[in-house]
């Protein structure tokens, strides 16, 4: 039974050791994958960080028999936590990844997921029932009898093994890197023919979203009409579906609605179109007669969007006819676009700039990459990409004041782009309000660029300085799509990352220098 006890601890322990260290060495990948379990961003930073420490300290306790019993204990309540949430996702059906041992190995929670964590309760289980006083002997007691050279012996050979193990994780990541750079150079042999011209571009797809190849999270929602409709039965005709993320207060999503009928039309051999909407029946109704449209799916808030980590509108996905990912989300319409053609078999080039419009403060969410319904179209711009200088920024804040970029240099500046209409600023309020009351060590100052009426800015409560861009010209010079969206601008003035949209992403950057 000794022999038992003490094997039953050494794997309990190995598990929680690779998964606390896993995790730590990829503390952002932690932290998105809570995110991904429907984790606020406010609590996502520290559970990220004090769970692996958590796993690290059970793993340790495991070991010696004076501590293994509580050891255990530990490992228990926290698989039947992990448990807990893993179906309680399941059961609204999001399978976000896990993350259960950080880089080295990472998926979608399933039934696997379920079983293994099963498997590890049932051995924490087994230490538990024997009682504090009987767990076996200590798994370092054998150290006790070892001679002075057994010792040396023993920490030699250590010592040998951990290189072994770093030489093979820095092989691993030069391998990667390495396959990276051949298939950037393969891309661009591919852009010239063999006599020498250039075929027209093509647009690449974004990599946001679930992993290609992974099972698409199923759903069960209600139809315009009194319908049930589910992710089986979209996928019944045996073609690839397309999961079209809109809502009928976005400017944008109401731009792209006369093309999506068509769509359904043309394509029905090749693709099945289905909007997953939001808001009142009577609103999507009136959608649905003005534009002829079919499959429109109403979600309660964004459960479904979110579960495919589709965290703006418009935006898409496809399934595949098997149920598994076939797509990154594409956002915006121009995207949308490219990702139908691609879908259905037509060449994508890229596609032309289109304007801008900023949609009214009620209207929602100012998402996509310029195809809103406003009147006037405003002059294509050229982003700034990091290491240039930041756009020029001089606009009035809510007291009338002009504020300039420049007033910022000296500190690391968030620029985040808003809107107080838009659905997805508005569930991110909370967060920031907690991020400006209790910034991270090292955070970057806040510069809040934000469409609307200075009554509407200043009912957000917000601390940081906001300034009113009515025609999102400096958003559009920045790159932005859309709204939630930021990006870094250094100390220096400098553009010091790529733009990120939708809260998670936002959130995440605003404490990524810590």
């Amino acid at each position: 039974m000794d022999i038992a006890l003490l094997s039953a601890r050494l794997v309990l322990g190995a598990i929680f050791l690779v998964a606390g260290l896993a995790k730590l060495v990829d503390k952002r990948g932690s932290q998105a994958a809570l995110l991904g379990f429907n984790i606020s961003a406010r609590w996502a930073r520290p559970l990220g960080i004090g769970l692996p420490l958590f796993e690290l300290l059970i793993a340790i306790a495991l070991l010696p028999a004076a501590s293994a019993w509580w050891g255990a204990v530990g490992a228990f309540i926290l698989l039947l936590i992990f448990n807990g949430a893993i179906i309680y996702n399941l059961s609204q059906g999001r399978t976000p990844d896990c993350h259960c041992f950080g880089q080295l190995h990472s998926a979608p929670i399933g039934r696997s997921t379920l079983v293994r964590n099963g498997l590890l309760v049932l051995i924490a289980g087994f230490i538990i029932l024997q009682g504090p006083n009987r767990v076996g002997p200590g798994a370092l007691d054998w150290l006790t009898t070892l001679t002075a050279i057994e010792i040396v012996g023993l920490i030699a050979f250590m010592i040998v093994l951990g290189l072994l193990a770093a030489e093979g994780w820095l092989l691993l990541h030069l391998l990667q890197q390495n396959g990276r750079l051949l298939l950037r150079i393969e891309s661009l042999e591919n852009m010239s023919s063999g006599d020498g011209t250039r075929p027209a571009p093509t647009l690449a797809l974004p990599a946001a979203g679930l992993p290609i190849g992974t099972p698409a999270p199923a759903f069960q929602l209600p139809g315009l009409f009194g319908e049930t409709l589910t992710l089986d039965a979209l996928r019944a005709s045996g073609n690839p579906l397309m999961l079209i993320f809109s809502d009928p207060g976005c400017g944008p999503c109401n731009a792209l609605l006369p093309e999506i009928a068509p769509w359904q039309r043309d394509y029905v051999s090749k693709l099945t179109i289905a909007l997953v909407s939001r808001g009142t029946v009577e609103a999507n109704r009136a959608k649905n007669k003005e534009h002829g449209l079919n499959h429109i799916l109403l979600q309660s808030d964004r459960e479904i969007s979110d579960s495919y980590l589709a965290y703006g509108t418009p935006s898409a996905v496809v399934v595949r006819a098997d149920g598994t990912i076939g797509s990154g989300v594409a956002a915006g319409a121009d995207a949308i676009r490219a990702l139908v053609t691609q879908t259905v078999g037509l060449p994508t080039a890229l596609p032309l700039p289109q304007p801008m419009a900023v949609p009214a403060a009620t209207g929602g969410c100012n998402c996509g990459n310029g195809n809103g319904n406003g009147n006037h179209a405003a002059p294509t711009m050229q982003a700034a990409k990091i290491g240039q200088t930041a756009p020029a920024l001089n606009l009035p804040d809510l007291s009338g004041k002009n504020i300039d970029l420049t007033n910022f240099r000296g500190h690391e500046t968030l620029v985040l782009f808003w809107n107080p209409g838009c659905g997805f600023c508005a569930r991110m309020l909370n967060d920031l309000k907690a991020w400006e009351a209790n910034p991270p060590k090292n955070a970057p100052k806040l510069l809040v660029v934000s469409t609307g009426t200075v009554d509407e800015n200043q009912a957000m409560g917000l601390r940081s300085a906001v300034v009113l861009d009515q025609g999102f010209s400096i958003g559009r010079a920045f790159g932005a799509g859309g709204t939630p969206s930021a990006i870094l601008v250094d100390a220096m003035g400098n553009i010091a990352s790529e733009v990120v949209a939708g809260a998670p992403a936002v959130l995440v950057l605003a404490g990524a220098q810590e």
